[in-house]
This record gives C-alpha cells, structure tokens and sequence, in this order.
C-alpha cells in the first residue's frame, strides 16, 4: 500500500468568515473537503454528491478496518 503524505495551505472564504487549512494526510484533505462541501451545499446536498463520486468506484471487499499502518 502506498502512503501518501500531503503538503498545502489551503485558505477558504465565504461571506461570514475564512479558514485557513494545512492538511497533512488524505484524511485530513477529505476532512477539509467536506467540511467545505457541506458549508457550500448544505448536508444532504453534499452527501448527494459524495455518493456520485462513491459510485465510480467498485465496493471494497475488505475486512471493514482502514489498510493505514
């Protein structure tokens, strides 16, 4: 498995605020987007739209534990 590590500055802004954002890992990246996504759309909307992205991918025949080590 490959370990991906990641190194941004990630600064957000909307109409009522800012963040700022250093995402270290995948994890952490999808995190943030989510975050976002749902500040954006709202929660069902998001969902909506992390389902179709879900949906290019064939399901995972795993134990149901992360692979991270």
């Amino acid at each position: 498995m490959t370990t991906v590590s990641i190194d941004a500055a990630i600064n957000a802004k909307w109409p009522e605020g800012h963040s700022s954002y250093s995402p270290g890992s995948p994890e952490e990246l999808a995190i943030i987007g989510i975050d976002l996504l749902v500040k954006e759309l709202g929660t069902e909307a998001a969902q909506s739209f992390i389902q179709q992205i879900f949906e290019k991918y064939p399901p995972h025949q795993g134990s149901g534990h992360s692979q991270r080590s």
